[in-house]
């Protein structure tokens, strides 16, 4: 009884001190707590529990190297912090909040859940349950996680608190780029082009489940939502090696971008008729096309190869302890032929926060989490 009354009380502190911005510590949280949903962009480890031989897992170096603290791998797929981590602190917390199967490894689940969060990110995971299936944990699966541990959160210090604890926190969400690689992979496999018909229905059953997603975890108390939309997916590395000039697909960057306009649409129309839902949707896309119009307006030398891998672009091999390491990782975009290196992240982050108009709509970031829901 007596560890209940405490967690209470350790719940009502948290939520009030965020309010007003007080926090007995060197941070100023502006949220009582962060939840996390997503792909290998936002995981910070729970990939590393997964079983399989096909699971992506960034669990060996040079994946954590320049991590503050450790420079091991963590499951993060970054040279350091992910984006999640650069939202979470400006938000207030050191990092993200840790990944859920290590907390439910380390029994630490409870905790977490109602002082800092919980992260459900999974690398590979996509908005449909079939991509990459059976891999990773899709979204879906990871709504399902978050509603069994807000049932253990209840459990402990009862629905009201639970409820008022949710609804001030952040809920950054950042999956869809597998939906579409897995989408290309197919059509590329049956030599085909993708027809008005087969992009309506993919558009479809994208948007649906994602509708499904965020309306689930506003059911289950959630309010404010930070979203990422797809970002330029045909400027990968991995995608660029295709093709003889290194150019980007873009046919895939246009099917993404017509995708984030019908996710804008979405969520707009979410906001008009569900109480109290608030939203700021972060554009990947735009700021990502931005960085490469000009890299070396933000330091980069490098816009279109991986730091860490082998061969053409460093896109023919996967980021090992044996193969090439870029001696400056700031300097290049991406960390190996998927995702953004840590300084990539970190920017991103911040024109998500507070940057820009133009790379956040209806609110940024900040003004996200300064919101009464």
């Amino acid at each position: 009884m007596g560890y209940e009354v405490t967690m209470k009380a350790l719940v009502l502190s948290l939520v009030v001190g965020a309010v007003a911005g007080i926090r007995p510590s060197k941070l100023m949280r502006q949220v009582p707590a962060i939840y996390v949903f997503g792909d290998s962009t936002l995981d910070v480890g729970n990939n590393n529990y997964l079983p399989g031989e096909g699971v992506p897992r960034a669990d060996k170096p040079y994946y954590g190297v320049d991590l503050p603290g450790s420079g091991k791998p963590t499951g993060r797929f970054s040279n350091g912090y992910n984006t999640a981590d650069f939202v979470a602190k400006r938000l207030g917390f050191d990092k993200s909040p840790l990944a859920y199967f290590v907390l439910k490894a380390h029994n630490k689940l409870i905790p977490s859940s109602i002082t800092r969060g919980v992260s459900y990110a999974s690398a590979g995971a996509g908005i449909l349950d079939s991509t990459n299936a059976g891999k990773n944990i899709p979204l879906s699966q990871q709504v399902r996680l978050f509603e069994s541990t807000k049932a253990e959160m209840e459990a402990k210090v009862g629905p009201r608190a639970v409820s008022e604890l949710l609804r001030r926190s952040f809920f950054l969400v950042g999956a869809g780029s597998n939906d579409f690689f897995a989408f290309a992979t197919a059509q590329a496999e049956h030599n085909k082009t993708a027809t008005q018909s087969d992009v309506a229905a993919f558009y479809g059953s994208l948007l649906s489940n994602y509708s499904a997603a965020i309306t689930e975890l506003y059911k289950l108390g959630a309010r404010k939502f930070g979203i990422i939309n797809v970002g330029p997916v045909g400027c990968v590395p991995r995608v660029r090696v295709l093709n003889v000039t290194g150019a980007c697909a873009d046919g895939m960057n246009q099917l993404a971008a017509g995708f984030d306009a019908a996710l804008k649409s979405l969520l707009a129309g979410l906001a008009r008729k569900l109480p109290g839902f608030a939203y700021s949707l972060a554009d990947s896309l735009g700021l990502t096309q931005d960085t490469f119009a000009n890299p070396l307006a933000l330091g980069f030398v490098s816009s279109d190869s991986a730091c860490c891998g082998s061969g053409r672009l460093g896109a023919q091999g996967e980021c090992t302890p044996t193969t090439t390491l870029c001696p400056d990782r700031d300097r290049y975009i991406f960390w190996d032929s998927v995702h953004p290196s840590q300084r990539s992240a970190m920017l991103g982050a911040k024109a998500y926060y507070d940057g820009p108009p133009r790379y956040t709509t209806p609110i940024t970031f900040k003004q996200l989490a300064a919101a009464t829901p």
